[in-house]
């Protein structure tokens, strides 16, 4: 099976045939799958499913999909994006139960995808993964470079004029692309850095960071809502007043 088609031959297929390794859950409008090169902690992606009226080609690709019928287009976005809000729950009940915390995620497309149909990235917003290798890796996730279009941004185009529409539907791939070549960043603290060993190292020690945070605030919580059941059980209780002889 070819990797560029990978996608497509899983969104047609019956899900129940679909290994739990691959597949972690599904609709009757879409798969939610392990991302194989996952770039965060946690990363999946979301595929619209080959079921009628949608046809292979019109999912290939946001591009594709957009300039297909305006009002399904909408419609599968939307769909996607109301599934993401579901995974996103349970990401962050996974967060809790592995970290004691929860932290951002992001959801979008990649302006110009490296394969075939359209797949949603729902990923926690760290990039603190031993598979996030290179500079392309790391900017085709960057959300303040432009490669990565979060999913809200494109629901917004159909509400704009339609020239505007039209403008960004085109999703010409040459600007695109020279957005991966944009110097190394922190997306937390626009820190530039040199090369992808230290932006790693930079970037799990922001993650660190936060969860200690995280953890402090809620330690600090914990602590005052201790403080405060135990004011409650050492309050005096008002005695009801005897009632008075007839």
């Amino acid at each position: 099976m070819s990797n560029l088609t990978i996608l497509r031959n899983y969104a047609l297929k019956d899900p129940a045939t679909l290994p739990s390794s691959i597949l972690f859950s599904h609709t009757e409008t879409s798969l939610t799958i392990y991302d194989t090169f996952p770039k965060s902690l946690f990363h999946f992606l979301l595929l619209p499913r080959i079921v009628a009226p949608l046809e292979a080609n019109e999912l290939s690709s946001l591009r594709t999909l957009l300039r297909s019928d305006k009002t399904r287009a909408k419609q599968v976005i939307s769909a996607l994006n109301d599934d993401a809000q579901s995974l996103r729950k349970e990401i962050e009940e996974e967060m809790v139960k592995r970290y004691g915390f929860k932290w951002g995620i992001w959801a979008g497309f990649h302006a110009v995808p490296s394969m075939q149909h359209i797949h949603l990235h729902v990923l926690s917003a760290d990039m603190c993964s031993e598979k996030m290798k290179n500079k392309k890796h790391y900017n085709s996730f960057h959300p303040k470079i432009g490669f990565f279009l979060d999913i809200d941004e494109v629901l917004s185009w159909f509400d704009a004029e339609d020239s505007y529409y039209a403008r960004m539907a085109k999703l010409d791939p040459k600007p695109y692309e020279a957005l991966l070549k944009e110097d190394l960043s922190c997306f937390h603290c626009d820190t530039r850095v040199k090369n992808m060993p230290t932006l790693k190292a930079h970037l799990q020690e922001e993650w660190d960071k936060q969860a200690a945070r995280e953890k402090a605030k809620l330690e600090r919580k914990r602590k005052f809502e201790e403080k405060l059941e135990d004011s409650n059980q050492d309050a005096p209780k008002k005695q009801k007043p005897e009632p008075e002889e007839a």
